[in-house]
């Protein structure tokens, strides 16, 4: 934190000219859509494309517009963004269209434009110098550097008349004091290389229950137990701090950490966060109590929430849980499948100009559509004069549960269900008759591995055989289309020239491809996980940290260790979890000691901030309460597994084989004409049982629960 606080200092003392004001100010001299195009008209990202035709002579990120700013001595500007940011597009509006913006940039810089999900590298080493300059940031990320790539001034938003005084007085103090703004920028890159740095925490021999017991009860005083989240003014699900909260709660029956995974559930299926009408997940809510959400729609979230929403079926037996996970995958479908077979990256907030303007409704339209049905879907959406948006707008959200408003309405539960269904058919068709807000339709291969995952949870909760086809057509395609000569690619879209794979990519996929071994029992799975580990062990191990670095290649100004979890689980966490399972059907000793070494490192984070490490607090777990083998070997194991996948086992690996196999986990286990199940602990077995009955007996008999 001190470094942090003088680095925050000196921007002060350098920059104190410039005064950063957030507020929306009236467009100054906004010119007509530029006839002429920039290098970006040679990129196949959807937010690149968009600033291909601006005023400004906007490149891509390369060693080459580096190179050139160095032989020109110009400063950079590097501004980073995301086809759905609305921010992003209105400072292209303000600033980036104008075409005295653009006079002032192309004369005295050379100016990068990024998209940040096809190169989240960039935008995390940029994103923690700007955290470290002013203390918070966010999108459009604008960041302007030395000739040499290192920073000098970081800032994210600016209206026009802003973002001209800044460039003006950051080129002058530039020309007039090269010394000192590279003193500046060298500190700057050292507080960079600082955030990476992770000091041992504690003898891998120490890791206890207590420690994640007193991770959570620091993590409870942040927790919204009345309208679930975290405590805030907006609200992010963080599916994966839910569903480690959901294991914790099952493993160690916390009657809080459980009310509270519930209670957040229901709340977030009773908001406006959740499309009531087109299924699926927007990206966040604006407000505490999950009613009007930011209307983009991230692949990243609902793969997550897929896998969220039916694990927590497994547990609680809601059926709206199960609703929840069928809409959401029939909009995947629906709206952001390709052709191909990949599913997209993101759907804008925007259409029309306007954020929300798809997904909200006026009174008068509803009336028109709904006829007769109309009074009860205002009572059950809470459409009322006090929950009006914006320009008598409505987000459909509910205030009460489904079993209270059928009840009130003496209607039955099929009933409500039957207009509910009804609804959704009419209003969607009459939604599809609006302008669609833009789809981004990069193909990502980590966001992509996500929903492998989630559409094998909810198989194994839910048994439906498509749900397996859609995880299995979804992993042909990455391995045809995004994973050349061994290594994989991080953004893919036909036309592109990206090369780029990242250790979420590596970390990410080989997770998803255990899964789908697990499930079909095809090694071909497991011997892609292994070579997929094998090869980010290779290249992107870091000694001196004894995690991963996010790139392979070293050629940003400072590595990129990421640890800590944020819409996506981290990285490394999820390499120790692959470790911990590939060590075990493996008897690969060694990668359980890695996993042990890693999760030893992270034990003071963990304790200080569980929710933004809550990967890593499951793999405390797993470390430190019993870790279960479960077995199955003969000619039904198929069928006996797939009735134990739907039970809901916490730390626990489930495997099996039809037939005799030559790996460590079924060794002369197979019995000809028999199908037997095995339960195992810390190298003890339970006799073979043959029922899935007795076999939950026995993880009793462990005391498991």
């Amino acid at each position: 934190m001190q470094k942090s606080s003088s680095v925050t200092f000196i921007v002060i003392t350098l920059f104190s000219v410039i005064t950063l004001l957030i507020g929306c100010k009236p467009q100054e001299g906004k010119t007509e859509e530029q006839a002429s195009s920039n290098a970006l008209i040679h990129e196949t990202s959807p937010y690149l494309l968009q600033h291909a035709h601006n005023p400004v002579d906007w490149v891509p990120w390369s060693e080459k517009a580096l190179a050139e700013a160095q032989k020109q001595d110009k400063l950079i500007v590097v501004s980073i963004g995301y086809s759905s940011c609305h921010w992003c597009h209105v400072m292209e509006e303000e600033s980036f269209e104008d075409t005295e913006v653009a006079r002032l940039m192309n004369e005295n810089f050379i100016s990068i434009k990024v998209d940040r999900e096809e190169r989240p590298d960039v935008d995390q080493v940029y994103m923690t110098a700007v955290q470290l300059m002013t203390g918070s940031g966010g999108w459009p990320l604008n960041v302007i550097l030395l000739p040499n790539g290192k920073p000098l001034y970081g800032g994210t938003y600016h209206t026009k008349s802003q973002w001209l005084e800044v460039l003006s007085e950051v080129n002058k103090k530039y020309r007039n004091d090269k010394k000192g703004a590279e003193e500046y920028a060298n500190k700057v890159a050292q507080g960079i290389s600082e955030v990476n740095y992770i000091p041992s925490s504690i003898k891998e021999s120490d890791l206890q229950p207590e420690i994640l017991t007193r991770a959570i009860s620091n993590w409870k005083t942040l927790w919204d137990m009345e309208e679930g989240g975290n405590l805030g003014k907006q609200k992010f699900i963080i599916p994966v701090n839910l569903m480690f909260l959901l294991e914790y709660a099952k493993l160690t029956e916390d009657l809080e950490a459980d009310v509270f995974v519930e209670n957040t559930l229901n709340k977030v299926l009773q908001g406006g966060i959740y499309d009531h009408i087109g299924g699926g997940f927007f990206r966040y809510s604006t407000d505490p109590k999950w009613k009007v959400p930011h209307f983009e729609k991230m692949l990243y979230d609902n793969a997550q929430l897929l896998s969220l929403y039916s694990k927590a079926y497994a547990v609680y037996k809601e059926p709206a849980y199960k609703r929840v996970v069928l809409e959401t995958i029939e909009f995947l479908n629906r709206e952001m499948k390709s052709p191909e077979g990949g599913y997209y990256a993101a759907i804008d907030a925007d259409s029309e100009g306007e954020e929300g303007t798809y997904y909200t409704w006026k009174k008068d339209e509803l009336q028109a559509i709904l006829g007769n049905e109309y009074e009860l879907f205002t009572s059950y959406y809470s459409i009322k004069n006090s929950a009006a948006w914006e320009k008598d707008r409505y987000v459909l959200h509910k205030t009460e549960t489904d079993r209270d408003f059928a009840k009130k309405n003496e209607i039955t539960d099929s009933q409500l269900q039957s207009y509910l269904k009804n609804w959704q058919l009419i209003l969607l068709k009459q939604r599809q008759e609006r302008v669609h807000p833009r789809v981004d339709d990069k193909i990502i291969t980590s966001w992509n591995a996500l929903l492998i995952n989630g559409f094998l949870d909810a198989y194994r909760v839910f048994g439906n055989q498509e749900f397996l086809s859609d995880a299995q057509s979804t992993f042909e395609f990455l391995i045809q289309n995004a994973y050349k000569e061994s290594k994989l690619v991080h953004s893919y879209k036909l036309g592109s020239t990206r090369q780029e794979g990242f250790l979420e990519d590596y970390a990410f996929l080989a997770n998803a491809s255990l899964e789908l071994y697990e499930i079909t029992l095809d090694t071909k799975y497991l011997e892609f996980s292994s070579e997929l580990t094998e090869y980010a062990q290779a290249n992107f191990d870091d000694p001196e940290s004894d995690m991963f670095r996010y790139n392979e290649q070293a050629s940003l100004i400072a590595k990129i260790i990421k640890t800590d979890d944020g819409v996506l689980p981290s990285p490394n966490a999820m390499m120790a979890e692959n470790f911990i399972r590939l060590g075990h059907l493996q008897y690969n000793t060694d990668y359980l000691d890695k996993s042990r070494r890693m999760v030893s490192l992270m034990v003071n984070p963990m304790q200080e901030a569980a929710g933004n490490y809550a990967k890593w607090t499951s793999l405390l777990q797993e470390h430190t309460y019993p870790f279960y083998e479960i077995v199955v070997v003969g000619a039904n194991a198929k069928e006996l597994l797939s009735a134990l996948h739907s039970e809901y086992i916490p730390n626990a690996l489930l495997a099996g084989s039809t037939n005799a196999s030559d790996l460590p986990l079924f060794e002369d286990r197979y019995v000809e004409g028999e199908t037997y199940i095995y339960v195992c602990f810390n190298y003890t077995c339970k006799l073979p049982v043959k029922t899935v009955t007795e076999a939950l007996q026995q993880l009793q008999d462990f005391q498991v629960y």
